[in-house]
């Protein structure tokens, strides 16, 4: 069953060659029968004040007969609704966006909203692109996880100067007037370096993710206060800044070991998402280096992929169910009342404790 309808297959639905498949309209049920286009349109709406039974009935078969399909889009046009809505993904590699989705999809056909697809895959070109397409084709609104935190700033401003329903949900642009909902980062982050400095962990080493991504400077600011707090003193050398993906990590992983003595090696990997522990797991394995007796392991945005591989990564999860139905909420809110204020929604996120710390 088909999850979602994607940007790319709304083009080609509008850009279907009409010589292939000919759409039949009120104009053609009304040339069929003899009659006019307003009394077809009367009968199909079933107004039985201004048009017969008979009429009717002749009318209905006529429309069966001839595969008669009432153009939605043409209606809620008219009534300056699409009941559309645009979501865009900063990526689809981890499963946390597309099961959002998921359940976006479900949220929106619960109150008649289709639900229409775009992955920026972290680019923020593609992503304003996305954008502009979906405000071509009118979307009632916008729910928008962000790649980069400032680069399309002055966009967005434009399109909420114009009354556009926008909210962003987990990767948000700071500063920006429009309802949001996301994670409590900070704290998600700093209770999960406590975890690993109560097992004894003191060289804890930080991957990082890129600085553009919203949610980066909480993560990197629970680093340093928990430190901090049990007197453990900051190194640069155990912060490296990499992308997000497995590769990112196994190749960041690869680096500091090839950089780094023994005696200088890290107790504990505290990674930004867990594609990226995964591969720095696969490295220190192929190094013969024991997890967790060596190093510990713990991430950030952890998916059903963490818990999948041996041992299991110990991780923090997003509120998926919580933040879908408040950004749904939040959008559905703005579109019936586009003067309401913006709300800032912080979600606590959920920690999973398993083998790969002690």
């Amino acid at each position: 069953m088909q999850v979602f309808c994607s940007v790319q297959q709304l083009i080609a639905t509008f850009a279907k060659d009409t010589n292939d498949m000919k759409h039949i309209t009120i104009k053609d049920i009304a040339k069929e029968l003899g009659i006019s286009k307003s009394t077809v349109s009367r009968a199909l709406s079933s107004d039985s004040q201004n048009v017969s039974q008979e009429t009717t009935r002749k009318v209905m078969e006529a429309a069966e007969r001839m595969g008669y399909r009432k153009n939605e889009m043409a209606v809620n046009l008219r009534h300056r609704s699409t009941k559309t809505i645009g979501i865009v993904l900063p990526e689809a590699e981890t499963s946390f966006y597309m099961k959002f989705t998921s359940i976006v999809q479900h949220l929106l056909q619960l109150k008649g909203y289709r639900l229409l697809l775009a992955i920026s895959d972290e680019d923020f070109l593609n992503e304003r692109s996305n954008v502009e397409l979906f405000d071509k084709y009118r979307v009632d609104g916008l729910l928008i996880s962000t790649c980069h935190k400032m680069a399309n700033y002055d966009f967005y401003s434009s399109f909420l100067k114009r009354g556009i329903p926008i909210v962003f949900f987990d990767r948000i642009i700071p500063g920006l007037e429009c309802s949001c909902v996301k994670s409590d980062e900070y704290k998600s982050a700093f209770f999960l370096m406590e975890h690993l400095i109560y097992d004894g962990r003191k060289r804890i080493l930080y991957m990082s993710g890129p600085d553009h991504i919203s949610t980066t400077a909480d993560r990197m600011r629970a680093y340093h206060d928990t430190l901090n707090k049990h007197h453990i003193a900051y190194d640069p050398s155990l912060v490296v800044v990499t992308g997000t993906n497995e590769e990112d990590g196994a190749a960041a992983m690869k680096e500091f070991l090839e950089n780094h003595k023994e005696e200088e090696m890290c107790d504990a990997l505290f990674c930004f998402s867990d594609l990226q522990a995964v591969g720095a797991k696969k490295v220190l394995e192929k190094r013969g280096i024991a997890i967790p007796q060596t190093v510990s392991i713990a991430c950030m945005s952890g998916t059903r992929m963490a818990a999948l591989v041996s041992p299991a990564i110990t991780t923090v999860e997003r509120p998926m169910h919580p933040m879908a139905e408040e950004a749904v909420r939040l959008l559905l809110d703005k579109i019936e009342d586009n003067s309401s204020k913006p709300e800032k929604i912080v979600l606590p996120a959920e920690m999973f404790i398993r083998a790969s710390t002690k």
